[in-house]
């Protein structure tokens, strides 16, 4: 197998985990992002009390763990499925378990990570948002599979 064209079907998702790591940096810590943030929900919420603009906030952050781990967690999942020449091979149970498991665990090492940078909190319950918005990502690959082919079943290759 050439390394070249299979780099190519995972640049996806390595740049996708560098950005997720660059976003586990004190840069974007609760902290620096209510900076930005919370000005903009009082401007979208003015009559908002500062208890529901920080809840917001809250929400958000934990949002955007569900997002970035579905983006991916398909990312994961189109290296698995891609030949080296680039060929959707379609959807395979296995393929989106191993897409879950390497979000998840990948999720779990960055938590990790977060338990260095002082301004950060490492939290496993953040690793399960990860892991759901990975998971949720391998439902709505496995419903749009079956939507484009049909309902046909996959033949084990």
């Amino acid at each position: 197998m050439r390394f070249w064209p299979r780099l190519k079907i995972w640049l996806p998702a390595i740049a996708w985990a560098c950005l997720i790591s660059g976003l586990s940096t004190d840069t974007f810590s609760s902290e620096n992002t209510s900076g930005f943030l919370l000005p903009v929900l009082h401007a979208l919420f003015p009559h908002a009390s500062a208890e529901t603009i920080e809840l917001m906030h809250a929400i958000l952050r934990k949002a955007a763990h569900l997002a970035e781990y579905f983006i991916f967690s398909i990312f994961v999942e189109r290296g698995l499925r891609c030949g080296a020449d680039g060929e959707d091979r379609g959807w395979r149970l296995r393929w989106a378990i191993w897409a879950v498991a390497i979000a998840a665990a990948y999720g779990s090492l960055d938590e990790f990570h977060q338990s260095f940078v002082p301004s950060r909190t490492a939290s496993p319950w953040d690793a399960l948002l990860d892991t759901a918005g990975a998971s949720v990502a391998q439902v709505v690959r496995w419903l749009w599979y079956l939507r484009t082919t049909k309902g046909k079943v996959p033949r084990n290759r």
